[in-house]
């Protein structure tokens, strides 16, 4: 049965305090499933306001990834405001878990891995946990990958020998994944004081690539009208393209939908975190999709290049040696931002959780890191299509099914309620394995594979004339969300109720 160590209070917040929480900690210390970095953080520690959490979203959406992702629909055959409206309503539908996964960080001050121990068993915790932390360790890779290549641009600038030396993208690569490693290292009171200086000062580079664009481009409704050569030739019609295309942007933060108590945990209020959320994530990916739309196809028209990424741009937009250091500065922090927030904190929690004794959060940290390089991110970049429609679109599927779980399992299974010391404890309340979780994932992801399959070997990710099963796939994360949350639902029910009947028979 559960503890009865007092941790169900009246208010929003259910960390004991004092002995209770001592007491907590002292037992679980025992336990294999324990560290000081996956334990409960009580309310004294909580320093994370309203602006804390706005900050981290803005930081982490002013990204090269980010910048590209409405030019890249564009691409893809949409128009300006199409791309918009697929982007935007993709970010308010991942806000819900988001929200609904955030409040139990608040509730209980723990991360993630500790989390997902209640709808998974403690050891099946593991598995979630991982699947979560090797797309993070994918993540790390792209973006430390495009730091690199900003940084190979910088150094080309001020040394003309650089772009002759063999290897020099793998070396500018290698040098900023060292830098990153270093903030890691100082643990997450650095991660946090990197992101909130940082939202500042990536916000000014927006404003800044905005301004130039209206300064020197036609004009700010021209332009959006002169945006559609940004479009290939497209066969597609705009149907075609929303649904993987809303899929792939919910797929963008599927990953912090399920690991965001990593942060919350942090908050020193439910309201603060709901209301920094709620205005950083939706406002700073439309703000950033929009800028980097509208400056493309400013560029457009004034170079006469589609200029995507702003690592090249830049330098056509001055020769001054001093800006462009600023600036290929500011894109360097814009990758060092997300990759500290969105790609290191969990797969470094949830390497931890594997072996909490002998793995801590730094440790954890620098396997991330080092499994990031081993996934040769510059391939997962070759192709834009492959990066939103196969990359985004199939991870974002897999940890759709594992949010529909989690979110089922606290907020309709058990009643918004855990008991905090059976998430350390061996043998415990949750069990080692809770079937039904996996049963569910894997109702729902199953037939998710051909599609995903035929994505994969399809140029730009897109089916045209879809079957059945092809068309699935193209709800991603949607459907995976949807049928593993019922799906795990009945299955538990089911399991009550034949429980019940053995009980009576």
């Amino acid at each position: 049965m559960a503890s009865g160590l007092p941790v169900a209070r009246t208010s929003d917040i259910a960390v004991p305090e004092g002995a209770g929480l001592e007491e907590l900690c002292a037992e679980a210390e025992q336990s294999p499933l324990y560290n000081e970095d996956l334990a409960p953080i009580p309310e004294s520690r909580r320093s994370w306001g309203t602006w804390n959490y706005a900050a981290l979203w803005i930081s982490m959406s002013a990204a090269l990834t980010n910048y590209t992702l409405a030019a890249g629909l564009m691409a893809a055959g949409m128009l300006w405001w199409q791309a918009l409206l697929t982007i935007t309503l993709g970010n308010l539908i991942v806000l819900v878990p988001m929200l609904l996964n955030a409040w139990v960080g608040v509730r209980y001050g723990i991360p993630f891995p500790v989390f997902v121990r209640a709808a998974f068993g403690t050891e099946g915790a593991k598995v979630a946990a991982m699947a979560r932390g090797l797309v993070g360790c994918g993540w790390f890779g792209i973006q430390t990958w495009l730091g690199g290549l900003a940084l190979s641009a910088l150094l080309a600038h001020f040394w003309t020998a650089w772009p002759g030396i063999s290897g020099h993208e793998y070396l500018a690569f290698g040098t900023f994944w060292l830098v990153q490693m270093a903030i890691v290292s100082r643990g997450m009171g650095a991660i946090k004081r990197f992101e909130s200086g940082a939202a500042p000062i990536l916000l000014l580079l927006l404003l800044t690539l905005m301004i130039w664009a209206l300064s020197i481009g036609p004009g700010f409704l021209a332009t959006l009208q002169a945006s559609t050569r940004l479009s290939t030739s497209s066969s597609y019609t705009f149907w075609e393209l929303f649904w993987p295309g809303l899929a792939a942007n919910v797929g963008n933060w599927a990953t912090l939908s399920l690991n965001i108590p990593d942060f919350t945990r942090y908050a020193k209020s439910q309201r603060a975190q709901l209301i920094g959320q709620s205005i950083g994530l939706p406002l700073g990916m439309m703000g950033t999709s929009f800028v980097g739309l509208f400056v493309t196809a400013t560029a457009l028209d004034v170079f006469h290049q589609t200029l995507w990424n702003p690592i090249e741009l830049i330098p056509h937009i001055t020769h001054n040696g001093l800006l462009l250091l600023l600036a290929l500065g500011v894109i360097l922090l814009a990758q060092t931002s997300i990759n500290m927030g969105a790609n290191v904190v969990s797969p470094s929690n949830d390497f931890s959780n594997l072996a909490p004794r002998w793995i801590s959060f730094r440790l954890g940290g620098l396997i991330t890191g080092i499994v990031g390089i081993l996934m040769c991110p510059w391939l997962l970049m070759e192709h834009a299509g492959a990066y939103i429609f196969t990359w985004l679109a199939g991870y974002g599927s897999l940890l759709g099914a594992i949010a529909g779980v989690m979110i089922a399992d606290y907020w309709l299974w058990r009643r918004q309620h855990l008991t905090l010391a059976e998430l350390y404890r061996v043998p415990s309340l949750y069990g080692r394995w809770n079937w039904p979780a996996f049963v569910a994932m894997a109702v729902a992801i199953v037939p998710l594979i051909p599609g995903f399959l035929v994505a994969a070997e399809t140029p730009g990710g897109i089916v045209k004339n879809p079957n059945f099963l092809d068309r699935i796939y193209t709800y991603g994360w949607l459907w995976t969300f949807a049928v593993a949350g019922l799906g795990y639902v009945i299955l538990q029910l089911g399991r009550r109720h034949q429980a019940l009947r053995r009980q009576y028979v």
